[in-house]
């Protein structure tokens, strides 16, 4: 629904517009929101900053309309102004329009084409959002990615690769922040926010010195993944090194409720599928990877207590000459027919 503020003294312009435009207000495509100047329009910006387009009349007492368009970017840049003035006025025309005024209309008010003039303005002003909302993503993706990544991207080769996919011999690694989810109930959303992206920053920091990648956050949980030489190896250092990390993090103290950071991590190796995962159509994927032996580590993550890093007996037998592990015994898993033999990475 579009919102238009409209500054005019005269009183009876106010019944005009709900009379002319009663159907496209009964249909919620238009909000009409009424000033009695310049003055009384500015209170109403400050009340109403979602406003997209004002129709204001240039000769009013407190502040006329070409004050007021001197003081519109202060309050809301996109906005576009439409002046409502007499045809003979055309000195002051051109002084709004050198002050920014997008269009004008001529009193007596023809309304079909003032109907026109303001859908024109509205496009314009989605046009100027839609526009500031790519910059801002583009900004704030080029934060992130490097510009030779930016301009594959942007590429034919890139639009090729989106739906190439591959088995590849990986490690897949699940860790989970454990009681988190009960100090969301107490604290503010923001504290929340901040406690949770400190610790995901030491995860992921952990899982980077090892040259893993980070698949995906979900919820108070992070997905790792691991290729290349020694990939298990380097996954296990990893998990390791998290618990170490989150060791040394204080406790985190709100009310009567104190949180003591813990991991609880699962890790498993073996072949899975890598590619975009999604919908092309919606331009929506996710890269990842999937398979049974993803599945499982989720698996083994949740079967893991506060400070526990679970692994298969068979993943045992390729580490155990690495690392020190203990034998927990066997596990039922979800859709798994027999139950699991488990071990704990212990250092």
């Amino acid at each position: 629904m579009a919102k238009i503020l409209v500054v005019d003294d005269e009183a009876d312009l106010e019944l005009l517009v709900k009379q002319k435009f009663r159907r496209k207000i009964r249909e919620n495509v238009y909000e009409f929101i009424f000033a009695q100047n310049g003055e009384d329009a500015l209170e109403k910006l400050i009340e109403n900053p979602d406003v997209d387009v004002l129709l204001s009349d240039i000769n009013m007492p407190v502040m006329d309309g070409l004050t007021l368009l001197t003081r519109l970017a202060e309050s809301n840049p996109i906005l576009k102004a439409v002046m409502v003035s007499a045809y003979g006025d055309m000195q002051n025309i051109r002084t709004a329009m050198n002050r920014g005024a997008f269009d004008f209309v001529c009193k007596p008010v023809d309304f079909e084409d003032l109907d026109v003039t303001i859908e024109k303005t509205l496009q314009h002003v989605l046009q100027v959002r839609s526009t500031l909302e790519a910059i801002k993503e583009n900004n704030i993706l080029k934060m992130y990615v490097d510009e030779n990544v930016l301009n594959f991207m942007t590429s034919k080769e890139f639009e090729k690769s989106l739906l190439e996919n591959e088995t590849v011999e990986a490690t897949v690694m699940f860790i989970d922040i454990c009681g988190f989810t009960a100090i969301t109930e107490n604290v503010p959303a923001n504290v929340v926010v901040n406690i949770i992206n400190r610790l995901f920053d030491k995860i992921v920091q952990e899982v980077i010195s090892q040259k893993g990648h980070v698949d995906k956050f979900m919820g108070d949980a992070v997905m790792a993944v691991f290729r290349g030489k020694y990939h298990l190896d380097r996954a296990i250092d990893a998990a390791l090194a998290i618990r170490e990390q989150l060791k040394s993090v204080e406790e985190i103290v709100s009310g009567k409720k104190i949180f003591k950071p813990e991991v609880s991590i699962g890790i498993n190796t073996g072949e899975m599928v890598s590619g975009n995962i999604g919908s092309a159509s919606l331009k929506r994927l996710d890269y990842t990877v999937i398979g049974d032996a993803v599945n499982l580590a989720q698996r083994l993550q949740s079967t893991a207590k506060a400070g526990q890093i679970i692994i298969t007996e068979n993943v045992y037998n390729m580490a155990k000459e690495s690392f020190k592990c203990e034998k927990i015994g066997e596990v039922s898993l979800k859709n798994k027919a027999m139950p699991i033999v488990i071990y704990e990475v212990m250092e």
